[in-house]
């Protein structure tokens, strides 16, 4: 996935996944649905027709109405859209119990996927078929990073916003001092064949971490000094991944901290990988922190505010946020409340509203809507022209993104 995926749609993507996981129905009642760009609408909706006069034939009365109730609701869903979106649609429905046997409520869900769907698919089963929007996820893009001198090695695993270092080798190799009574040349021949085997060992680490353990699409190489350009030159490195080298790097280390730096070195021929955009949305977002009048916002009350005066150009959200906005608008006389509350808190909330008197007319009865935050930031960064990016909380930059709330933004100008 190149960095100008919807980061924002990923999040919803993996939110989805992990939501309905570890869902599961009464029996084989529980539909997904993949529609293909090119599939017309009428014709799914065509199909679903079909297969709820089929479920017709299902014995038990229960099952049958659960399976029809979902098919229905997925149906519903699909006459909202003329056409697939450009890479497709992805629909879940299902009766889920909400408290025990017998509590079971049927719900919609549905999604755009990241990537074209290829095939029309659908299951009914008694759990949600989610592996294929899982790979979806996988990246296209895998670079193999490997930094090297004549001390150590440092190899690592970049893929979309993650970067995993494997493996770190010492060379074992002793210093450019001779030990005494040692004549140069036998002190130089002895130091070429600790070199040569250490040359090997790297080799046969390489093939296992870049070739068998992870197919990577690309390698990228550096290191301090010219020990990077002997172990190249003199064909060490298995023939498939001296093929796939995209760039040679002169670094100031080698090993563990070579692996980071070699990534911010290369921000050019890795800039179709997330981790480097998300690195330079949080160097930016911190150079205006620190500078005094900084176009930067922080809080989650500030960036709102700034989106309401439309000065916001980039909104940067934690994918760990957890956060949601509660929308409870009183049937009676319209009057809406709104509260803002941690995931975990949000059904202890939602009770407290519901059982609190409207503070216009008296009445306790709400609609009341339930909203991830990244959702709501979405919806008014499109009011005003301007765009979410979500981070990832699990790298170094969105750990010190997160110390500032977890949720950001870069500002056209200081209102």
């Amino acid at each position: 996935m190149s960095t100008k995926t919807d980061s924002v749609r990923l999040y919803k993507v993996r939110k989805l996944i992990s939501e309905l996981s570890n869902k599961e129905g009464r029996g084989t009642e529980l539909v997904s649905l993949y529609i293909p760009p090119k599939k017309a609408i009428h014709e799914a909706i065509a199909n679903l027709r079909e297969e709820w006069g089929t479920a017709g034939n299902i014995k038990s009365d229960t099952t049958r109405n659960h399976v029809q109730d979902a098919l229905t609701k997925a149906m519903q869903r699909l006459k909202l859209y003329r056409t697939p979106p450009d890479t497709g649609l992805v629909v879940f429905s299902g009766a889920l119990p909400t408290n025990g046997p017998g509590s079971e409520v049927v719900n919609v869900w549905e999604i755009i996927p990241p990537k074209p769907v290829t095939q029309y698919l659908y299951q009914c089963d008694d759990h949600f078929h989610v592996e294929w929007l899982k790979d979806m996820l996988r990246e296209a893009k895998v670079y193999g990073i490997l930094t090297i001198d004549s001390s150590d090695v440092g190899m690592g695993i970049l893929s979309g916003d993650s970067l995993e270092i494997v493996d770190v080798l010492t060379s074992g190799i002793s210093g450019k001092t001779r030990k005494g009574g040692q004549s140069a040349r036998r002190y130089e021949r002895g130091r070429e064949m600790e070199m040569t085997y250490y040359f090997h060992r790297v080799a046969e680490h390489a093939t296992r971490v870049f070739i068998d353990s992870n197919k990577i699409t690309g390698l990228l190489v550096g290191g301090p000094g010219p020990t990077k350009e002997e172990f190249l030159k003199d064909g060490y490195l298995h023939y498939e991944l001296q093929k796939k080298i995209v760039g040679v790097l002169d670094l100031g280390y080698s090993g563990r901290e070579g692996v980071r730096e070699l990534v911010e070195k290369a921000g050019d021929i890795l800039k179709d990988v997330r981790l480097v955009e998300e690195k330079r949305l949080v160097q930016k977002f911190l150079g205006e922190v620190n500078r005094q009048g900084g176009l930067v916002v922080y809080g989650l009350p500030r960036v709102i505010e700034a989106l309401h005066k439309a000065s916001t150009e980039v909104v940067l959200v934690s994918d760990d946020l957890d956060t949601v906005r509660i929308d409870a608008t009183c049937k009676k006389c319209g009057t809406v409340k709104t509260e803002t509350v941690i995931g975990a808190k949000k059904i202890q909330q939602r009770q407290e509203i519901a059982s609190t008197p409207c503070t216009k007319c008296g009445a306790t009865d709400y609609d009341v809507i339930v909203k991830d935050i990244v959702d709501v930031l979405e919806e008014m960064a499109f009011q005003v022209g301007s765009k979410v990016e979500v981070i990832s909380s699990g790298t170094e930059d969105g750990s010190m993104f997160k110390s500032f709330g977890g949720v950001g933004a870069l500002l056209r100008y200081r209102s």
